[in-house]
């Protein structure tokens, strides 16, 4: 049988059959979908999944009807604060341990790495004064880093309508986990879920660039000494900077203090921010405090390493090095509202009561943050 023409058959025998064929459409586009190309340029991390709708009436675990931990607020104008800024009670993310999403996710990295040393060889790139070099950053380091982001973390990002489209702004987070691996993952959120994909410049510590491996990784992906003047110096020139004024004390604390802030120090941070007359955004990590619980600190050992810790978990040095896996906590990033620092004057950051108000002020607004985050947490390893 031959087919001639569009909806006429002919047969062997060269009679023609009246029979039409039809057409049937087996997808259809709505009108106001993306593009091929908008699609193709998005990060699966970007991709907008849709919420199924709740039934008026029912009561849904996140809900705040449903919420049970009683929690005694610090200020009372923080809670309203909290409650205007939107943080989200529901979940959502990837489920842990799936496997055809994590060999998706490492043969982008792969493929990404490819790409980034064809275009390499070609010499078109750029380092600044800071070392930054955003190829390398684009191209190596967050591909490697989505792996841990959306498999391993499933990390969720709230409030990223917080974060200003250009200009400098300073975000100010709390610090957990034994390794600082929340800075690298707050990076990813900010430069994956920001619609205009910005660079996040992060504030580090000494021991950081005294390593000959990771201080000239740090150096590359955009970190920097955390120190006034070249902090002041990224804000001036409209760069996202981020700090964890806990330090080591937050990073390092144990297991029973999880989610309790330590000291933010001297408020350096917010004398950098009144000088640079740029924002202060708090930003609030669940999930960080339980990739390594840390039962006990080998302090003497520590000394004669001239380290500030040494951790013991339940899987470290129990098991070598694999005690050194993090474990799969599920994460949830929360970018709060900014606080101005515009109305103050020039003399403001020369002020200590000034400096010493901000400083509670952030504190109090990160932990605020954390205690409505947790009380509306589903389980620790499978959110």
């Amino acid at each position: 049988m031959v087919r001639k023409g569009v909806g006429t058959v002919v047969k062997g025998n060269g009679a023609s059959d009246a029979r039409t064929a039809k057409v049937i459409q087996l997808y259809a586009t709505p009108p106001d979908a993306p593009s091929r190309e908008q699609v193709r340029r998005r990060h699966p991390s970007q991709q907008q999944k849709p919420t199924p709708p709740t039934p008026s009436g029912i009561v849904t675990p996140t809900d705040d009807a449903a919420t049970t931990a009683e929690i005694t607020p610090i200020n009372a104008d923080v809670v309203a604060r909290l409650d205007a800024s939107g943080l989200p009670v529901g979940r959502t993310g990837s489920p842990l341990f799936s496997l055809t999403g994590l060999r998706s996710a490492v043969a982008d990295s792969v493929i990404s790495g490819a790409g980034y040393l064809r275009e390499r060889l070609t010499g078109d790139y750029e380092v600044d004064d800071f070392g930054f070099d955003p190829h390398f950053t684009e191209g190596v380091f967050l591909p490697a880093m989505r792996v841990l982001f959306d498999k391993w973390f499933r990390v969720e990002v709230s409030g990223i309508e917080n974060i200003p489209d250009e200009g400098g702004a300073l975000l100010v987070a709390n610090h957990a986990g034994t390794i600082p691996i929340d800075a690298m993952m707050t990076s990813v959120a900010v430069h994956d879920h920001h619609p205009r994909a910005r660079f996040l410049r992060l504030l580090a510590a000494d021991l950081a660039f005294e390593s000959p491996f990771v201080g000239q990784l740090a150096r590359r992906t955009g970190s920097t000494l955390a120190c006034t003047a070249d902090a002041e110096r990224l804000l001036r020139g409209g760069e996202l900077t981020a700090v964890w004024p806990e330090g080591f004390k937050g990073v390092g604390k144990l297991y029973k203090d999880r989610y309790k802030l330590q000291r933010f120090g001297r408020g350096g941070f917010v004398t950098t921010a009144l000088r640079a007359a740029v924002p202060i955004i708090p930003v609030s990590i669940v999930g960080s405090e339980e990739i390594y619980p840390m039962l006990s600190d080998l302090k003497p050992l520590a000394r004669v390493l001239g380290l500030p810790y040494i951790p013991v978990t339940p899987t470290f040095p129990l098991l070598g090095p694999l005690g050194l896996v993090p474990l799969p906590s599920k994460w949830h990033i929360h970018f709060g509202k900014p606080i101005e620092t515009s109305q103050y004057d020039e003399q403001a950051a020369e002020d200590p009561m000034v400096v010493f108000d901000l400083t509670d002020h952030v504190r109090e607004e990160i932990q605020q943050t954390l205690f409505r985050m947790l009380s509306r947490r589903g389980s620790v390893y499978f959110g």
